[in-house]
């Protein structure tokens, strides 16, 4: 580059960044009045100038294994993506501003009481009464009420999920090299659908019926679909790709 040529500034060229010894320190960039967007700008193609050159230099294995430090790079990029969604939502809620539904009533139950969204699963369990045993010994009762029983069947849940990474300790990264823990989690996510359903069965245009025995036949079904679809996949091409990819990248 000529010293009568400005150096281009649209992406397509050389020049958009200087090298690090013409780099200019922070308080030259701040005598400059430089905008925070040119900023964030250089320091994005600075990062994609490098990545380039240590993918070019580098071999297959080295590639997935390489890091950029923490400041500039990574804290001025997680910093432009928060802006841009902090921005987002501060537009939204002075442009559509939530609706206030009339004032709670203390002295009155709501006819519709449910958790939020992410915990309806768990409020599902809560009505798992027709499971409740009635013991003949008892006359006919139940060894524990409908309430204490949803209550063990939360804790069951909870337990089995904090003790499958113990069960697990394989080294797979891609559902297709263990289709059976895969399918556990396939069954997993569907039941916790299902008992999602069952949480909010006044809104569901089926009978309570149908919909109690959907929530554990679905996650059975899934489940399986899961594990026959990955089960195939081993003998294939994916199986074989994933072979070439460890003895590529080894795990620790």
């Amino acid at each position: 580059m000529s010293d009568n040529q400005d150096p281009q500034t649209d992406g397509s060229g050389p020049g958009i960044v200087a090298p690090d010894d013409e780099t200019p320190t922070w308080r030259e960039r701040k005598e400059r009045r430089t905008g925070l967007s040119r900023l964030t700008y250089e320091y994005f193609e600075r990062s994609r100038r490098e990545d380039q050159d240590l993918r070019q230099e580098s071999t297959y294995v080295e590639r997935d294994v390489l890091g950029f430090p923490a400041w500039p790079h990574e804290t001025v990029r997680n910093l432009a993506i928060s802006s841009f969604f902090v921005g987002m939502l501060v537009f939204l809620a002075a442009m559509l501003p939530p609706h206030l539904g009339d004032v709670a009533n203390p002295a009155q139950t709501p006819s519709v009481i449910i958790p939020d969204w992410y915990l309806y699963w768990s409020f599902g369990l809560l009505k798992l009464g027709p499971l409740n045993p009635e013991l003949s010994i008892l006359g006919g009762e139940k060894l524990m009420s409908d309430e204490f029983y949803g209550v063990l069947a939360n804790v069951a849940v909870v337990g089995v999920i904090a003790i499958v990474p113990f069960l697990n300790k394989g080294s797979a990264r891609r559902p297709v090299e263990q289709p059976f823990w895969t399918a556990v989690g396939v069954a997993g996510v569907t039941f916790a659908f299902t008992m999602s359903v069952v949480a909010v069965q006044n809104l569901v245009p089926f009978s309570h019926g149908i919909t109690f025995d959907l929530s554990f036949l679905l996650p059975l079904v899934a489940g399986t679909i899961a594990y026959s679809v990955l089960k195939a996949m081993r003998e294939g091409y994916m199986y074989d790709l994933n072979r070439r990819y460890y003895r590529l990248r080894p795990p620790k």
